[in-house]
């Protein structure tokens, strides 16, 4: 995206049932250790990274099946789910 594309600031909704994001912000600004802006840009790098190395482990081929599915169970999160059949997948959504 050229410099010129990008707006000096983005507004994130936090109203009419979408009060959730205030509090997962903050919560990572709280991780993050820093302010709200930061913690946003923070976490849109990180979950692709995140997804992708838990796509990773999910592939191997030393865990048994069962292993895998506690695996991904334990990693599904909110707007993330990780299903375990013949390969490995995962859904964003939400």
């Amino acid at each position: 995206m050229a410099t010129k594309d990008v707006p000096k600031s983005v507004r994130i909704r936090t109203g009419d049932g979408n009060e959730y994001r205030f509090d997962a912000i903050e919560q990572a600004a709280d991780f993050y250790d820093c302010n709200r802006s930061d913690a946003v840009a923070y976490a849109c790098d990180t979950v692709p990274s995140l997804v992708e190395a838990a796509r990773d482990v999910l592939e191997r081929d030393d865990l048994t099946t069962e292993q895998k599915r506690e695996i991904a169970e334990t990693m599904s999160t909110r707007g993330i789910e990780f299903e375990i059949q013949h390969d490995v997948i995962s859904v964003a959504g939400d």
